[in-house]
């Protein structure tokens, strides 16, 4: 029988697990909605005995500059069918540029924001785990829609400025796909059809729900965090033309709109 060890039980993984329950694998997690304690190796390499899959969501520690995960179990995972849910942060400001999983990292490159997270994409990638690179992700109780209900959602001036995005169901399908079909280690982009900015995603959110969209910001204006203001300093659509030949992969969200329709 199929048993996946998850390390990280959060809100993507979450759907994973109940796609693969559904198909009657075994699943077991750490992380605080899971069932075994991330720091109990005796309990972690037990399960790690069981698995026959090994899926981790856990990102980088930053102040550490290092994988959790890989830190501490390693050389346990070496040789196990390994899976990672990455960001597609790994490729840096690429100004509007169209990227695929060909494009260097920017560990390759040495430039761009995000190095704990492309350093740990790069170590995953040596293991020779199937790496998922998730743009933004929205669902349930995550999306434009609860922004724009609770007041949060903004809207920053700056013309030209593109994102992908992607619905947690179409992740969880996609990583599910590679998952029971053997797949090829390597790298993966889960991004729906249409990157766009995030103004417009506001915008249509604001218009599904009648509400006037929120006054449009300058960056400066927008007061936003450090880490609020590198994101927007990242300008890059994320092809996806790999998943969908590779693992077979069907979004049934393919742009915003449909997702969006379905959170209403």
């Amino acid at each position: 029988m199929s048993h996946l060890l998850i390390f990280g039980l959060g809100y993507t993984a979450k759907r994973i697990a109940a796609r693969l329950e559904a198909l009657d694998w075994q699943v077991e997690a750490t992380g605080s909605d899971g069932t075994i304690d991330f720091g109990d190796s005796t309990a972690v390499e037990a399960a790690l005995a069981r698995a026959t899959h090994v899926l981790s969501s856990v990102p980088p520690d930053r102040d550490a500059g290092e994988d959790p995960v890989l830190a501490k179990y390693g050389d346990a995972l070496r040789g196990r069918a390994l899976y990672y849910l990455s960001s597609t942060g790994v490729y840096g400001d690429q100004q509007g540029a169209w990227v695929d999983e060909a494009t260097p990292t920017i560990v390759q490159t040495g430039e761009g924001r995000r190095n704990a997270r492309a350093e740990a994409d790069a170590a995953w990638m040596e293991m020779g785990a199937r790496v998922f690179r998730l743009p933004g992700i929205y669902g349930p109780t995550r999306s434009a829609l609860d922004r724009v209900r609770e007041g949060r959602a903004r809207r920053i001036d700056l013309p030209g400025q593109v994102f992908s995005r992607c619905h947690v169901d179409d992740i969880a399908s996609g990583v599910v796909a590679a998952l029971t079909s053997n797949a090829p280690a390597g790298a993966y982009n889960l991004g729906d059809d249409l990157p766009i900015s995030g103004n417009a995603v506001t915008e249509h959110a604001c218009a599904l729900l009648g509400i006037e969209p929120p006054t449009m910001e300058t960056l400066e204006e927008a007061k936003l965090s450090p880490m609020a203001r590198g994101f927007y300093g990242e300008n890059r659509r994320v092809a996806n033309g790999k998943a969908k030949r590779v693992l077979g992969w069907k979004l049934q969200y393919p742009t915003y709109i449909e997702g969006l329709a379905s959170l209403l």
